[in-house]
């Protein structure tokens, strides 16, 4: 469905000069930088994959969405969407696919949704019917029926991006480039959109790439996970996998009968946090059996849970570059 291989993106920027005589100056003698934004990024994704993109602002991944989205072309490299090359631009590849960007709006501002809807089931041909049919669920599923005909400046930020995504998928395309569409949002529209999300790419089979800064995200939607960084891929597998390749420590929480004198805390390691009835360490994970072994032994212990880091600390910790 998407194939990618060595697909680079160079960008060449003018380099200014400070003041009016390295303005005059840089209109004769122009000097230039260049920087990668995507360096051969290669993977593949199979048709009905939901597939999450991570990585730090300037990663390189709304970038790799732009090229497979036919908006920018590549200094080098090949990529296939659907059988298509996507810079070709051609009018069946365009009908196939969407691109929702949260920080980008593709309904008119000054209009209701609805009349935006309008325009795109013209431009996609869909017939009265199916538009009928599928704006109904789409609106009742995601809460916002009631919001079709107000102008869309008077709608909340979350309301406007439920919009967005109805209009990107009223003519059900075969893949969706989903550009962070839950960044400024409440917990309970961004809960609602991965919902929707989820249930649309299962009933219609559609084939999904999302990039998010959120971790709920991406727990919630993606089994697999591709990590970027500097525009080069950093990692790209499971989830499960992730987690368990970048974090070097386990999460231990030990419920006592009855918590020990804070004397005795003190002389324990890895401790991260301490509640009415357990402490939690953050463990390595060759120290393990040494730490629950040390309270068994000197403590009354109710109960042991071993878990991994959380997702979004190692992620955090992957950012931050101690990991890669």
């Amino acid at each position: 469905m998407i194939h990618v291989e060595s697909l680079t993106k160079i960008f060449r920027t003018h380099k200014k000069e400070a003041g009016l005589m390295g303005s005059i100056r840089s209109m004769f003698n122009r000097q230039y930088t260049e920087f990668i934004a995507a360096d051969a990024v290669t993977f593949s994704i199979p048709e009905g994959a939901l597939v999450g993109m991570l990585g730090a602002n300037g990663a390189g991944k709304t970038t790799t969405l732009k090229m497979l989205s036919g908006l920018l072309y590549p200094s080098s490299g090949n990529a296939t969407v659907m059988g298509y090359i996507p810079w070709q631009r051609d009018n069946e590849f365009r009908r196939n696919f969407s691109l929702v960007m949260g920080q980008r709006n593709q309904l008119w501002w000054d209009l209701p949704a609805a009349d935006t809807f309008l325009l795109n089931k013209e431009m996609y041909r869909i017939s009265n019917a199916d538009y009928t049919l599928r704006l109904k669920q789409m609106s009742e599923h995601l809460d916002i029926a009631d919001k079709l005909h107000v102008q869309v400046r008077k709608l909340s930020l979350g309301e406007r991006m439920k919009c967005e995504l109805i209009g990107a998928l009223l003519h059900y395309p075969k893949v969706v480039f989903l550009d962070e569409p839950t960044i400024g949002l409440d917990i309970v529209a961004q809960h609602a959109l991965r919902e929707f999300i989820a249930t649309f790419n299962k009933e219609h089979g559609t084939t999904i790439i999302l990039t998010s800064h959120y971790m709920d995200d991406i727990e919630m939607l993606c089994e697999r996970v591709i990590l970027m960084d500097e525009g080069r891929i950093q990692f790209d597998g499971g989830l499960d996998v992730l987690v368990d390749k970048f974090s070097s420590e386990k999460v231990v929480t030990i419920v006592m009968e009855i918590m020990p004198e804070s004397s005795e805390i003190e002389q324990l390691q890895y401790v991260s946090e301490i509640g009415e009835d357990h402490i939690t360490f953050k463990v390595p994970k060759h120290e393990i059996a040494g730490v629950t072994t040390q309270c068994l032994h000197r403590f009354p212990v109710r109960d042991i849970t071993i878990s991994d880091m959380p997702v979004e600390e190692v992620i955090r910790e992957i950012f931050s570059g101690k990991n890669i």
